[in-house]
């Protein structure tokens, strides 16, 4: 099945939305574009030139002078191909550090201005699945189907969780809980293009669901749209 449409799908951390929208673009025949790994490349490259995340002048600045491109996951345990200025950062952005990093640039809006201009970009020609925390709101307002993906903190703390135990780290689940929390606060209260449900967004609650419920729905979902 393939489709032209393009989906634009958001959510806090923690609420399956890079599996889901790889696992949609596969089954869509679209490109996947993952929207977190692009500031994440921006954060790792601000880490080695030594310049702080907070410094809002020159992260934009940063950022506008950074080529990011997504291409499909060349090696098992990446989610996609991320090249930042045509180097392959793949497995380096997926640093804990770095992810925390790509929170804090999240909030500054010259950075997240150059970035949603690369993103549109990427969409122009259609038939992709974005995901992110702006997207049906900021990035691709005009979406032809736009899904929020919601789920209790204690079930998308869990899955973090899992995922960081995965990785070989040791974390302690209510500290876990607490970032979950603080992700939430931080990505729903940013002057900046705030995490929030678009008002046609169809809302799924991840809570009790697999992944591969979810992803049946959402396919269902962009048939309906695209018939």
């Amino acid at each position: 099945m393939k489709t032209r449409v393009s989906i634009a799908i958001d959510g806090p951390v923690g609420s399956g939305k890079s599996t889901v929208a790889r696992l949609v673009a596969r089954r869509l025949g679209s490109t996947y574009i993952d929207t977190g790994a692009m500031y994440r490349a921006v954060a790792l490259k601000a880490r080695r030139r030594g310049i702080r995340w907070d410094d809002a002048d020159a992260m934009a600045a940063l950022a506008r002078d950074t080529s990011v491109e997504l291409r499909p996951a060349a090696a098992a345990g990446v989610t996609s191909t991320v090249l930042l200025d045509g180097e392959d950062v793949s497995r380096a952005i997926r640093e804990t550090e770095i992810g925390r990093g790509a929170s804090d640039i999240a909030v500054i809006p010259g950075v997240r201005r150059a970035l949603v201009s690369m993103q549109r970009r990427m969409a122009a020609a259609g038939g992709v699945v974005m995901e992110g925390r702006d997207i049906g709101t900021v990035v691709l307002p005009e979406a032809g189907l736009k899904v929020f993906l919601a789920g209790s903190v204690e079930e998308r703390a869990r899955r973090r969780f899992l995922e960081l135990k995965a990785k070989g780290a040791s974390p302690v689940m209510r500290e876990v809980v607490e970032e979950v929390r603080a992700r939430d606060l931080q990505d729903s209260t940013r002057a900046d293009s705030p995490l929030k449900k678009a008002d046609d967004a169809v809302e799924i609650d991840t809570t009790n669901m697999t992944i591969d419920d979810v992803v049946a729905e959402i396919v269902r979902l962009a048939g309906v749209r695209s018939g």
